[in-house]
């Protein structure tokens, strides 16, 4: 399994930031204050049902038939990511 961008400071768990970038092909770095994006603040689950979505062409049924879930409850999860997602934007909109 490949590790995650960390997204939370292990020390008091606030949101952590970019601060640097290097290119693996010419070595150039780019330094910087940058904010993480919206979809790396999500946990790995939550990408993963983003993702999924998008293959699904965005059919909740398509989803919920491939994990063996009702309808309702792949909406339900839908609905608490839509959420957590409007809530992480408003946070993101409020930083700036």
């Amino acid at each position: 399994m490949t590790a995650k961008i960390p997204t939370l400071c292990p020390s008091c768990e606030s949101p952590l930031n970019v601060s640097r970038m290097r290119c693996a092909n010419c070595a150039t770095e780019v330094s910087g204050e940058y904010q993480l994006p919206l979809y790396l603040k999500l946990n790995r689950e939550e990408q993963e049902f983003i993702l999924n979505f998008f293959l699904s062409s965005g059919s909740i049924k398509e989803m919920a038939k491939q994990a063996e879930l009702s309808y309702p409850t792949m909406r339900n999860k839908m609905d608490d990511l839509i959420e957590k997602i409007k809530k992480l934007n408003q946070e993101s909109l409020t930083n700036k």
